[in-house]
């Protein structure tokens, strides 16, 4: 596709505001400055990309189309006021998020969309890929996914005998300091999907990415039943806010 093929989708992607399911009333126009604004966000977006907006505007453009006709901004900032940044609010879990006025199911939608988008998008540049030529990518795609959760979260990711990533799948979720895995399943799924190789990946969600003694012996419990099974661990990865930290690298397995 070229280049203006695509700017041309581009603008019509935010051409127009979301349809109100019943006729507005005529005292309910959107005030002209709020179109404005939106132009000109808009535009700016378009010609110098995410680069050219701070956190909370590019947050505005998202909540466009969840709240068609009204000023935006002050929802913006108070949902980057609450989570942080960006990335934080639209990782933030539904139930938070529902807690901020303003916040609706229409908002709730367009920022979880977001976010699976975002998700899919990162996946798909390691699905299916040797993870040796795409390590950096699967690295961002961890942190992607899970770096701004709030809860343990719990991943496996399966290669098959040429190291091609074949499946991605989360196996568990826990609380903010704790995820129950089971190696029994872990071997058992491994099995299932004919994988030879497994990588294993969890998140802290207190950001530092230090591995605890659970994970270690977690780890090597694992380590051991896949041997057993003729099934090699090349790694655990444990994810943090900003970085993360592999067992291999750091002589845990």
């Amino acid at each position: 596709m070229s280049d203006k093929r695509f700017n041309s989708y581009q603008s019509q992607l935010f051409d127009f505001d979301e349809t109100p399911a019943q006729p507005r009333p005529c005292n309910s126009r959107m005030p002209s400055y709020i179109g404005d604004h939106r132009a000109r966000l808009r535009e700016r977006f378009l010609v110098g990309g995410a680069e050219a907006l701070p956190d909370y505007e590019l947050l505005e453009l998202v909540l466009f189309r969840g709240i068609p006709r009204k000023d935006v901004k002050p929802l913006a900032r108070e949902l980057i006021d609450t989570f942080g940044d960006f990335n934080h609010v639209l990782s933030a879990p539904n139930a938070r998020l529902l807690e901020i006025p303003g916040v609706g199911e229409a908002v709730l939608t367009e920022l979880k969309v977001v976010e699976a988008a975002a998700h899919r998008l990162a996946q798909g540049k390691v699905l299916n890929r040797p993870i040796v030529s795409s390590w950096g990518d699967l690295l961002s795609y961890c942190q992607t996914t899970m770096a701004h959760a709030e809860i343990e979260e719990f991943r496996i990711l399966f290669l098959d005998k040429k190291n091609i990533l074949i499946a991605d799948e989360r196996q568990a979720k826990g609380t903010v300091d704790h995820v129950p895995v089971y190696p029994r399943e872990v071997i058992k799924r491994s099995l299932e999907l004919n994988a030879s190789a497994l990588i294993l990946v969890h998140n802290h969600p207190s950001g530092d990415p230090t591995p605890s003694q659970a994970d270690i012996a977690m780890t090597d419990q694992i380590n051991q039943a896949a041997q057993v099974m003729g099934i090699t661990l090349h790694d655990h990865l444990v994810i943090g806010k900003s970085c993360e930290i592999s067992f291999r690298s750091e002589g845990l397995l």
